[in-house]
C-alpha cells in the first residue's frame, strides 16, 4: 500500500497511520480508498495527535462514505455525537454499557460500517479503549465449531447490554429498553467480502432454538475466547487522537474511569450498507 506509511499495533489488530496530518487528511484524494483498504486489513487505525476539528473529521468522514446524523445535537454538529457522561448529555445513562464488549448497531436494521473517534478532553487515569477481531474470532474457531456454528441465529437486544449496568432496572428503564425492537441475526456473518466473523458481545440476549442458559453460556465464552489480551489492542488517548475502527468486524469497549473527570469523545459514524447475513 503505497499511498500510506503504517506501523501495526498489535499481532491481532490495530495500525498507527504516519506522516498524515489534518492538511493531507483534507486534500489528498487517494487517502480514503487506502485508509478504507487498511481498516479492511488491520481493524483499527490510530492517526496519533492528529488534532481534527470536527469540521475535518466530517469532511473526512464523508469521503470514507455517508455520515449518520444525530438528531438531538445542533445541525452545526449533526454528524458529531458527544461521548461523555457530563450531566447534559442526554446519552450519558446509556453510555455506561460503553465498559462492556460490544458491536455498535446490531438492533439498527443495518449495523454502522466504521466509527471515528476523536479525543477531545481525558481522564488522568484510565478511559482507554479495547478492541478485538471478530473475524480473527472466527478463524480461530475449529472446523468442528465452525460447522455447528454456521446455521446458529442469536437475539440481539437494548436490554441485554442496558442490564448489565442496571441489573435492578425501574419500571421506567424496563419500558424504555422494551421500546427498541430487538434484532434476529446469525451467529457467524458471511460478508460480501467472503470474510466471516462472529457476531457476539453484550447486545446478545439468546441462542435461538437452544436453552437459555446453554446458549448463553455459549455467547460468552465465544466473548471470552475474542477478548483474551493477547488478541486485544487497548489504546491510551492522547489528546487529538483520532481513531477509526471496522465496526464489521470488531468488538470493542471503553476502559473503567472515574467518571467524576471529565472525558469527551468526538464520534461520527459510518452508515452501513450490508445487512448481517
Amino acid at each position: 500500500m503505497d499511498t500510506l506509511n503504517i506501523r501495526k499495533l498489535s499481532d491481532k489488530v490495530g495500525a498507527e497511520i504516519l506522516d498524515v496530518d489534518v492538511d493531507r487528511l483534507l486534500h489528498d484524494d487517494e487517502l480514503p480508498a487506502a485508509c478504507l483498504e487498511a481498516l479492511e486489513e488491520y481493524g483499527v487505525l490510530l492517526f496519533r495527535e492528529l488534532g481534527a476539528d470536527d469540521e475535518a473529521q466530517v469532511t473526512f468522514g464523508r469521503k470514507l462514505g455517508t455520515l449518520r446524523k444525530f438528531p438531538a445535537v445542533p445541525p452545526a454538529t449533526e454528524e458529531i455525537m458527544e461521548i461523555s457522561f457530563d450531566p447534559d448529555n442526554g446519552n450519558a445513562e446509556y453510555l455506561a454499557a460503553n465498559i462492556f464488549w460490544h458491536i455498535d448497531g446490531l438492533t439498527d436494521d443495518v449495523a454502522s460500517k466504521a466509527s471515528m473517534l476523536s479525543a477531545r478532553i481525558i481522564p488522568d487515569e484510565g478511559g482507554e479503549t479495547e478492541f478485538a477481531s471478530t473475524y480473527a474470532a472466527y478463524d480461530d474457531l475449529s472446523d468442528e465449531e465452525k460447522e455447528r456454528f454456521a446455521d446458529l441465529h442469536a437475539i440481539y437486544t437494548f436490554e441485554a447490554i442496558q442490564r448489565r449496568s442496571y441489573p435492578n432496572p425501574t419500571q421506567a428503564q424496563l419500558d424504555e429498553w422494551a421500546s427498541r425492537t430487538p434484532r434476529e441475526h446469525p451467529l457467524v456473518w458471511e460478508h460480501d467480502s467472503g470474510r466471516r466473523s462472529l457476531v457476539i458481545g453484550a447486545f446478545a440476549s439468546h441462542i435461538v432454538g437452544m436453552d437459555f442458559d446453554e446458549g448463553r453460556a455459549l455467547l460468552e465464552d465465544l466473548e471470552q475466547r475474542a477478548t483474551t489480551p493477547d488478541r486485544v489492542y487497548q489504546h491510551t488517548w492522547s489528546v487529538g487522537d483520532l481513531v477509526i475502527w471496522d465496526n464489521h468486524g470488531l468488538l470493542h469497549r471503553a476502559c473503567a474511569f472515574d467518571h467524576n473527570k471529565r472525558r469527551v469523545m468526538n464520534r461520527s459514524t459510518v452508515a452501513g450498507r450490508e445487512p448481517i447475513k
